[in-house]
């Protein structure tokens, strides 16, 4: 009889003890958070499944297009000397390559991107009608220091850099000084790209100037680069999107974005890039000069859904403080389970949003889902507290807090200052509202 009564005062002590409800409560947002990384690991599956469908896609159609050139390449031999074992000299002779960028580089150009679809998911491409022209100065090899009996003119070649070769819709021609010439896969070196389309020139020291232009229908996907060869680069690329993302080294020095597409110009001289007009074998710095504009889609829902899924937390520590204030007010008691699982409707909520946001704008997806979990937990909660005031502050607080975690995912750059201000607003209500609460003795008073 001793051992059965002092179980039923522990047992009515772990009933009424504010420190066993609180460290319970803990305990419990801590479980959830198995399910919250679930759901995280559940979005990045999901943007695996797209990236897959975007990367099928481009491979079909075109992928992201680098454009670099034109460049002249002109072979020639350099020689060094080694002795054998028995002293005899031997001659080495090595094959080297000069190249030569443009004096001018002119790219004018228009975009005009389509939807492409796999499945529920959407991918950007685009065809591009590029004209590129421009001159090359007076092919000086002594700038190079190089012997003028060594170099193997006949074999000179003209490179135009494209990354994906099987995108190119028309035939390639040079009008070169006035001359057609076709252009054929492949270059000879890859010292300033390795992918590209070459022609042999034939080079008149007689011309001071030699004058290019070369028309081009690429397809592509993402976007699209371009590598400042020339002394002086111009690129003029107009496009009917209306979301474009400038990156690179250089941006534009002017763009007009409007909902009807947009316009962009670019100016670099070759001061701006750490690499000369003229140069042997390879040279690492041109990449990194490239720049160009990506087509980037106007709404990523993974992102967003990513990023309200880091505010899980948020959601189910203050509806269950909102639970353990009006359980003691209205002294109600609220077992575990009860929490649990208005935890698991609130994870679910993440779910919901991924899935509607997959068929539909995110702000609509975000709506529907925060109708049916709201709705849920206020019905849950009603048979839970017996009063219509408690369940309509709860629904009142849920709809609050829900429209404020929307409002935090939409501004990025405010996020922090919005989130911050919300929490010290959410935190002083708290403090408000139990000031006056004994917590030593609110088990005497139940």
């Amino acid at each position: 009889m001793q051992n059965t009564s002092s179980f039923e005062k522990f047992n009515n002590w772990s009933k009424n003890s504010v420190g066993v409800r609180i460290f319970t409560i803990v305990f419990l947002i801590l479980i959830l958070l198995i399910p919250v990384s679930m759901v995280e690991n559940l979005i990045r599956e999901r943007e695996r499944f797209q990236e897959d469908a975007i990367h099928e896609i481009s491979d079909k159609w075109g992928a992201h297009q680098t454009l670099t050139g034109l460049v002249i390449s002109i072979p020639y031999y350099s020689y060094s000397t080694s002795k054998d074992e028995k002293g005899i000299t031997i001659t080495h002779k090595h094959k080297h390559f000069a190249h030569f960028l443009p004096s001018d580089l002119n790219i004018n150009g228009s975009i005009a991107p389509e939807k492409r679809y796999r499945g529920i998911y959407e991918v950007v491409v685009y065809n591009s009608e590029l004209s590129i022209e421009g001159e090359f100065d007076e092919i000086d090899i002594e700038k190079l220091g190089l012997d003028y009996k060594n170099i193997l003119w006949d074999q000179a070649t003209i490179n135009l850099g494209i990354s994906d070769l099987r995108s190119i819709q028309n035939d390639v021609t040079l009008n070169w000084g006035g001359e057609k010439l076709n252009f054929n896969p492949g270059i000879q070196s890859n010292d300033v790209m390795y992918s590209g389309i070459s022609t042999k020139i034939t080079i008149n020291d007689s011309i001071k100037k030699h004058t290019f232009k070369v028309d081009l229908n690429l397809n592509g996907s993402k976007g699209i680069s371009f590598t400042p060869l020339g002394k002086t680069t111009k690129v003029n690329i107009n496009s009917n999107w209306a979301d474009p993302s400038f990156n690179g080294a250089f941006l534009p020095d002017n763009r007009n974005v409007t909902d009807s597409g947009f316009v962009a110009k670019w100016e670099v001289l070759h001061l701006n890039r750490n690499y000369p007009q003229e140069f042997t074998d390879e040279n690492n710095q041109i990449n990194s000069s490239t720049f160009g504009v990506d087509l980037i889609m106007p709404v990523d829902e993974y992102q967003k859904s990513m990023r309200s899924v880091k505010y899980a937390i948020m959601f189910i520590s203050l509806t269950f403080l909102f639970y353990f204030f009006s359980q003691i007010k209205k002294r109600v008691r609220i077992h575990p389970i009860q929490y649990l699982i208005i935890g698991l409707a609130i994870c679910l909520f993440f779910t919901l949003l991924i899935a509607l946001s997959e068929h539909m704008h995110f702000q609509y997806a975000y709506l529907l889902g925060s109708i049916a979990i709201i709705s849920i937990i206020t019905s849950y909660s009603f048979f839970i507290f017996k009063d219509k005031l408690i369940t309509s502050l709860l629904a009142g607080i849920l709809v609050m807090l829900y429209g404020f975690i929307y409002v935090i995912i939409q501004m990025q750059d405010f996020s922090l200052l919005i989130g911050s201000l919300g929490l010290f607003i959410i935190l002083s209500c708290v403090m408000y509202l139990s000031r006056n609460i004994d917590w030593y003795n609110i088990a005497e008073k139940e």
